[in-house]
């Protein structure tokens, strides 16, 4: 089937970008999506009804999708040319040494996908941050991506996750927000709209929100404070209670 609406490839097939792209996969049927990972184990058990990750209902939604418009391939290079529209959902561990060490997030692996894609695209695509990652990481990506001498343009957005453990997949399917962030100019506007276009196949429009790229960044790490402070919160009670 070549007469696909867009074709969307996640760089990470860990525990947010699996789910993710099968969700997307599901409700947009006429989408290409492709999750695709450098570990051949990785995609290998994604191939497989012995999925790498467990959440509740994934591998329905995997099993309905996988080999329709859903796949796993270790192809990254053939992947990159085709896709319209490259999440980076990869892995950003905390700092082992140098600056921040011990507090401060590694975007390291962010990093080398952006490289990857300059190097590779011989065309236009929008890359979609999906780790999460420190404010401004999205400019690096950005600095990273200009620096191609194609003369391509690489739109920035900021998509956070904001998935539980055990309800992933009823997160994805009925989100009570999308955020999507991206550049103010009719460039990063119009990438930002392509994006909404997905999320609008099963989200009202209403409940996807629209805003810039560092707006997007710093909403993720205030929700997980948020979460912080509230199991500290009821920790505290408990201990009183006791």
């Amino acid at each position: 089937m070549s007469d696909w609406e867009l074709k969307i490839l996640c760089m990470g097939a860990g525990y947010v970008g699996g789910p993710t792209m099968a969700v997307i996969a599901k409700q947009c049927p006429k989408i290409r999506v492709v999750v695709g990972d450098l570990s051949q184990k990785q995609i290998d058990a994604w191939n497989t009804d012995d999925l790498p990750i467990y959440e509740p209902g994934l591998l329905e939604v995997v099993k309905e999708c996988r080999g329709r418009n859903l796949f796993f391939s270790t192809d990254l290079d053939k992947e990159i040319l085709e896709a319209d529209i490259i999440f980076i959902s990869v892995n950003t561990p905390t700092k082992t040494q140098g600056i921040g060490a011990g507090r401060a997030a590694n975007i390291k692996n962010c990093e080398l996908c952006a490289r990857h894609i300059a190097r590779v695209a011989t065309s236009s695509k929008i890359v979609v941050e999906k780790s999460t990652v420190p404010v401004r990481t999205a400019s690096a990506i950005e600095r990273i991506l200009k620096s191609n001498e194609k003369g391509f343009s690489f739109p920035v957005l900021s998509n956070p996750e904001f998935l539980a453990e055990g309800t992933a997949i009823g997160d994805l399917m009925k989100p009570d927000r999308v955020l999507i962030g991206g550049q103010q100019t009719p460039e990063g506007i119009k990438a930002a709209e392509t994006l909404v276009s997905v999320y609008a196949h099963w989200v009202p429009r209403e409940q996807i929100l629209t805003t810039n790229l560092w707006s997007s960044e710093l909403s993720k790490l205030v929700a997980n404070a948020f979460l912080a402070q509230r199991v500290s919160s009821i920790n505290s009670i408990s201990a009183l209670c006791e």
